[in-house]
């Protein structure tokens, strides 16, 4: 496999139970580049509410860490028992874990205690699991994991969740025993085979909305939590903003904005002007976007290129959207642009350095005092927030 051009997408998607202020599951993820690695755990704590939440949090934040550092697992383990609170009512302590530890190579390590078996997706088969060891604490006899050893292919997807997935629905007409993992399974096959590419994100968002529609009232009886890993090429989204540093660079610069290998962004009446100069195509205007522009210009479509939008101000909106995590209401062009950083993998910033005297103006926001504010702002948010591998070029 070459690993260098493969991407691991990881996302999970959560409900908290209905009338619960916490959700009682957690969900962690770090990935270490110098190892090219990429570590991934879900844990679902005793009982709901904040005690629940403080359980699973404890327990994916030390089995994170734990398996990072390469501990041994059954010492690990028995740590993170050793080391949880014990619930006044039921007089134990108690939550569960799902841990994905893939490595260069596509070599993954799947290890469990107590939540619903995971499923290895290749070609909507479920693959079965053939290299399986069990470990038993002797301090804790009654805890017991499974540690899976499987090897990712390109398009192959690990899917986990907690048993508010699988009991969703438990005991209500037409699910007796709950959707179960078989439920959940023939969903995820029929998602699937529709979508093929479909992205881990969308796929968990659904598994984890499809769990709740179980339940006739469409209430959470459980915290519900899916996670997904999605091995497979990158996607890659350029965005080009602000004119070169020398006008005899325009044609090099313009070129950059043909990019068959992904999806490309124009942020900027000058950005435009030049590409579309070089490239001789125009800007075209959807008016149907107009009653949709909000606080912004309305985004333009450069045939052969993709996106064009409104630059600074366009930007700033994006990087305020993206750190308050709520876009669904913005203006259409910072939402087009989310949502296609939201797609994408890989963000490519290239950012013109020539000094555009409209944004030098003390009187106007510190936002727009330079464009390579909002770019780093852009920066940090996609890769802390949305594990987005980003890069910048100036130009």
């Amino acid at each position: 496999m070459e690993n260098e051009k493969l991407f691991v997408e990881l996302e999970a998607s959560q409900w908290t139970k209905t009338g619960q202020a916490a959700c009682g599951d957690d969900f962690r993820c770090v990935r270490i580049p110098n190892e090219k690695r990429t570590i991934a755990v879900l844990s679902d704590g005793l009982g709901s509410g904040i005690k629940a939440n403080l359980m699973a949090s404890m327990t994916s934040t030390m089995a994170l860490e734990f398996v990072r550092s390469n501990m041994d697992i059954l010492q690990s383990a028995e740590t993170i028992m050793d080391s949880l609170p014990v619930c006044e009512i039921r007089k134990i302590s108690y939550a569960t874990f799902t841990v994905f530890d893939m490595q260069l190579g596509g070599k993954t390590r799947v290890i469990e205690m107590d939540n619903p078996p995971f499923i290895h997706l290749r070609n909507l088969i479920d693959l079965p699991k053939n290299n399986v060891k069990e470990l038993v604490s002797e301090r804790w006899p009654d805890r017991k994991m499974k540690i899976t050893e499987v090897t990712m292919a390109p398009g192959d997807r690990l899917i986990a969740f907690s048993d508010g997935v699988t009991q969703a629905g438990l005991g209500c007409p037409g699910w007796k025993f709950g959707w179960r993992r078989e439920g959940a399974l023939n969903f995820i096959k029929r998602v699937v085979e529709k979508n093929p590419e479909i992205s881990a994100r969308d796929l968990a968002t659904m598994i984890a909305a499809e769990a709740m529609a179980v339940h006739p009232e469409r209430k959470c009886k459980d915290d519900i939590t899916c996670m997904v890993l999605y091995l497979r090429h990158p996607r890659v989204l350029r965005v080009i903003t602000g004119p070169p540093f020398r006008k005899e660079t325009d044609r090099e610069y313009a070129n950059m904005a043909v990019f068959p290998e992904g999806k490309v962004v124009l942020c900027g009446g000058t950005t435009a002007n030049i590409v579309s100069r070089e490239l001789r195509t125009r800007v075209d205007i959807d008016l149907k976007m107009v009653s949709r522009s909000g606080n912004l210009p309305p985004p333009g479509f450069m045939r052969g290129v993709g996106l064009v939008t409104e630059g600074i101000l366009t930007l700033t909106q994006v990087a305020a959207d993206l750190e308050s995590g709520n876009w669904q209401n913005s203006a259409a062009a910072a939402k087009e642009i989310v949502n296609l950083m939201m797609d994408s993998d890989i963000v490519e910033f290239i950012v013109g350095t020539k000094i555009n005297e409209a944004h030098q103006d003390p009187m106007l926001p510190v936002d727009l005092e330079m464009r390579r504010n909002v770019i780093k702002r852009l920066k940090a948010v996609l890769e802390n927030n949305y594990r987005k591998n980003v890069s910048i070029r100036y130009f």
